[in-house]
């Protein structure tokens, strides 16, 4: 049978059942729009998780007392919590020593601050951090505008402060911040600079924050009783593995680890927190990619079902029309006519 006829019949059979050919479009359309919906999902899932763990920056890694992600409730980390804390001094001796860095940035966090001018005040939910000029490059961050905090401050122990886009938005509205004064806990600190806008990762933000000079934070809170950060980066890409080896031996040293001995301190970067969170959400990926199996079968066998009922329904006129004698091609003409006549 000629191309155009066999055309001809396929589509006046879609005129003459019409809502078999809308079920049997809607199977197709759900089944392939259920796999591209899933793969889509998925893939938003994976760039958030790298958008939002990816805070430190290229070749870079951090030393701290505990994992950044902690599993197992409070028995699991009681391991953790027992564990001495790494102090200022021991980060000193680790820039004095190591010899395969970039840059070392010390970095002394205190946690749910609020930040206050005469007229404003912010949720507790800030915090504070002491750090080195060097914690810029450890860090991903650049100043959006003002400046950073420079050796002479941590020298004078100078009361000043670099703070997020949040803290900008709350308490200096429509105001230029540069050289106005915050309060914290009862300490005034002069406003230099303001970082760039990040946004949120997993749903809290990373613009709620005011940095100051470490020797300030220190002489206001002391500091015996916190266990600092370090950020340490590699020289480059090639050397990242060696550096990381170079900082772990001497920290081993400084912490006075016997040999046979886990790490009283715990190291990570951006890939190891990616692949970390990987392990924990693989399941969910199966599972994701299960239910779109599913619904692809199910659309599949709804399909199957209505091209059966149409053979069954071609199948017997066919047979009964060879019984009286028809041949394949009087058949073919036979089920061409029927289609028109079906309009």
């Amino acid at each position: 049978m000629p191309l155009s006829e066999l055309l001809r019949i396929s589509f006046n059979t879609l005129r003459a059942n019409k809502l078999r050919a809308a079920l049997t479009l809607s199977g197709i359309i759900i089944g392939v729009f259920s796999i591209i919906a899933i793969m889509t999902l998925l893939n938003a899932l994976q760039a958030g998780i790298e958008g939002g763990l990816s805070e430190l920056g290229s070749n870079t890694f951090q030393i701290q007392k505990f994992p950044a992600i902690q599993v197992g409730g409070p028995g699991g980390n009681r391991k953790y919590r027992n564990r001495p804390d790494i102090t200022y001094e021991q980060g000193i001796r680790l820039m004095d020593k190591a010899t395969m860095y970039k840059y070392i940035s010390l970095e002394d966090y205190i946690y749910q601050k609020t930040l206050k001018t005469s007229k404003e005040t912010t949720n507790p939910n800030y915090y504070v951090g002491g750090v080195l000029p060097t914690y810029l490059e450890c860090n991903n961050r650049s100043v959006q505008y003002g400046r950073f905090i420079t050796e002479v401050d941590l020298i004078n122990n100078n009361r000043v402060a670099v703070i997020g886009m949040d803290g900008v938005d709350k308490l200096f509205p429509n105001v230029d911040p540069i050289g106005k004064y915050i309060t914290i806990d009862n300490s005034e600190f002069q406003v230099i600079g303001v970082f760039e806008k990040k946004g949120e990762g997993f749903g809290s933000s990373n613009d709620n924050f005011a940095l100051l000079p470490i020797t300030t934070i220190q002489q206001i809170y002391g500091k015996n009783n916190r266990s600092i950060n370090i950020a340490i980066q590699a020289p480059s890409k090639e050397t990242y593995n060696e550096c990381v080896e170079n900082v772990i031996s001497v920290m081993r040293t400084i912490r006075k680890d016997k040999p046979g001995e886990p790490d009283s301190f715990e190291i990570y970067s951006n890939e190891s927190l990616i692949s970390q969170v990987n392990s924990f959400t693989v399941y969910f990926k199966y599972g994701a990619g299960f239910i779109s199996f599913i619904a692809m079968l199910a659309a599949g066998v709804g399909i199957m079902n209505i091209m059966l009922v149409s053979v069954t329904e071609r199948t017997k006129e066919i047979g009964i029309r060879k019984a009286i004698g028809a041949n394949n091609k009087k058949c073919s003409h036979a089920v061409s006519y029927r289609s028109n006549y079906s309009m």
